[in-house]
């Protein structure tokens, strides 16, 4: 039994009932779709923000940083950056403080790279979402090609010993860093914070996904059945490509680019190519390039956003070929 049930039930009686919309009409099941994705994510965001809080409290961000630093882990340096990267819940542009930080204290330029990839990729809150919209395998399959990307950027940026391109300014200035030094109190003095600041952090991120999931919900309920598949059959291979530079310009929070998704894949766009547009908008922003620029020159930036861009459509055909 789905565990959203109830929500689903609450949903048909506001649409259906309390509205009075017609379950046959467009803008019924658009609405229908609308209140229930909206009740979904909001509880799934706010629940594993304050898992994410708890497990910011005991792998604290300056420690880590200090220990990437200061050991050489052949290799496991960029997986532990991954890792890093994908239980810190910052999007792509509030990752590039912590980025700055791990400079300055002296990670390599790759491993650094591999957190920045990963970071906005991989979401804890995605990965709990689509686990309710395309089921565990699909959510796991997320998150190791967030990993693969990571990994993959971080070691090739890395080869590249492109350190000349970071501006001056970012070895000489003090690294600001996201996280600060605190006091260290107990998990139950802290609990009330972390509740607090996962409320910030959901209530900074509902304008987006109120948005996505209207765009959403648009989809789900006027747009034509066949009207992907048309597009898709028009452009062939090509589909997977142009939707990736199509969702550069569409800087969004990973939750509210889910609804958007589940309703591309019901409507016949193959799921890897969903992927890679959501893995566009949160990794491959303008945004995120524009503060960079201050950060970067610009071949190191065009690397950065061509090997990006080369991962996440490769990995978006190897999931069109699998899940197929």
């Amino acid at each position: 039994m789905d565990i959203f049930f109830p929500l689903q039930v609450a949903a048909d009686w506001l649409a259906y009932g309390v509205l009075s919309l017609s379950s046959e009409t467009h803008l019924g099941q658009a609405v229908d779709f609308f209140l229930y994705d909206t009740a979904k994510i909001i509880i799934l965001v706010y629940i594993i923000s304050i898992l994410s809080g708890i497990v910011n409290f005991y792998l604290p961000v300056e420690r880590i940083r200090d220990y990437l630093a200061t050991h050489k882990l052949w290799g496991l340096d960029y997986f532990l950056a991954t890792v890093f990267g994908a239980i810190t819940p910052f999007c792509s542009c509030s990752s590039i403080p912590l980025f700055i930080g791990f400079l300055k204290a002296g990670i390599p330029l790759g491993v650094t790279f591999a957190y920045l990839i990963s970071s906005p990729l991989i979401s804890e809150i995605a990965f709990a979402l689509m686990i309710g919209l395309f089921g565990i395998k699909i959510a796991i399959l997320y998150v190791v090609a967030g990993s693969v990307i990571g990994m993959i950027g971080g070691f090739v940026i890395g080869r590249l010993k492109m350190e000349k391109y970071v501006e001056d300014f970012v070895w000489k200035a003090s690294a600001a860093v996201s996280a600060t030094e605190t006091k260290r109190t107990g998990l139950r003095e802290a609990f009330p914070g972390i509740v607090r600041e996962s409320s910030s952090i959901l209530w900074g991120i509902l304008p987006y996904v109120l948005i996505g999931i209207g765009v959403g919900a648009a989809i789900h309920g006027f747009v034509p059945a066949n009207f992907f598949e048309f597009i898709l059959t028009r452009l062939g291979a090509f589909s997977l490509p142009v939707a990736v530079f199509v969702a550069v310009p569409m800087y969004a929070n990973p939750a509210g680019v889910l609804p958007i998704l589940e309703s591309l894949v019901a409507k016949g766009v193959p799921i890897g190519t969903g992927l890679a547009f959501m893995m566009g908008v949160v990794g491959l922003s303008l945004p995120e390039a524009l503060i960079l620029k201050k950060v970067l020159k610009l071949p190191l930036l065009f690397a950065f956003f061509g090997i990006v861009t080369v991962g996440i459509i490769l990995i978006g055909y190897l999931f069109n070929f699998l899940l197929a």
